[in-house]
């Protein structure tokens, strides 16, 4: 019987598929899983009450899963607006992904393409968020792959089961609370996690003024340029507040 070690760079491969990394991370992301059921069922109510057909609700959240950019393109959808303007609009309001794979890329790299794209599609705010503080050194560990997962998945059942239950009970809501009434839940769940800081306050205070102002713009052009804005004062305001805090 062969009693050799296995090799060095196998034992500490981070992609080790380990189960008690995976129910670590479990652990840590269950506190977060009834907020997410919630927010998929506010926007599983929103999508039916916008004049989804149920196929094409269920397609939706399955395909996109991305709670913010759906509502803001469910307007626009709405409105007839044209495909580049839906397009448009929900790239501008997930560009915060990018920001997400830049900060996971150097920790899995070495994985296929085909893997990390998967990872991608099942990744989420907070489930980044809780990698990072488990995990802010980029240098391989053992279970990393494994703990992700375990925050990622569930996140991700979590969000369908109250989606689809959303779009399964939308009818019956009643008619004369409409997509206004979903879309005043989901707003005040998009926009009470994103107040963090001041910059992002006064982000948030600047692109509701804008989305108001230009309320009357063709194809709902308002909610684009309430975004774009928003987030330009935010960065400015995070920049100029960094400037201050660095002088003496």
């Amino acid at each position: 019987m062969s009693t050799q070690p296995a090799p060095a760079d196998q034992a500490t491969r981070p992609d080790d598929h380990d189960d008690v990394a995976w129910r670590e991370g479990f652990k840590t992301g269950l506190p977060t899983l009834f907020g997410i059921a919630a927010w998929g069922l506010v926007v599983g109510i929103a999508m039916v009450k916008a004049g989804l057909s149920i196929p094409q609700a269920l397609g939706m959240t399955l395909l996109v899963f991305a709670g913010s950019a759906q509502l803001a393109s469910l307007p626009l959808i709405v409105a007839s607006a044209p495909v580049w303007v839906i397009f448009a609009t929900a790239l501008v309001v997930n560009l915060r992904f990018v920001i997400f794979s830049a900060l996971l890329a150097p920790h899995f790299a070495h994985l296929p393409w085909r893997q990390r794209f998967a990872l991608g599609y099942v990744s989420g705010d907070m489930t980044v968020a809780l990698f990072l503080q488990r995990f802010p050194d980029e240098r391989p560990a053992p279970g990393k792959l494994s703990y992700l997962k375990g925050l990622m998945y569930p996140n991700w059942v979590a969000w369908q089961v109250g989606s689809i239950a959303g779009i399964f009970l939308g009818s019956a809501v009643p008619p004369q609370w409409g997509l206004g009434f979903a879309g005043t839940l989901a707003i005040i769940c998009i926009t009470v996690p994103l107040i963090v800081n001041k910059a992002a306050l006064c982000g948030v205070l600047v692109a509701g003024t804008v989305a108001v102002l230009a309320a009357g713009l063709p194809y709902k052009l308002g909610l684009l340029a309430a975004v774009v804005i928003g987030m330009i004062t935010a960065m400015v305001v995070e920049e100029t507040l960094e400037k201050l805090k660095g002088r003496p």
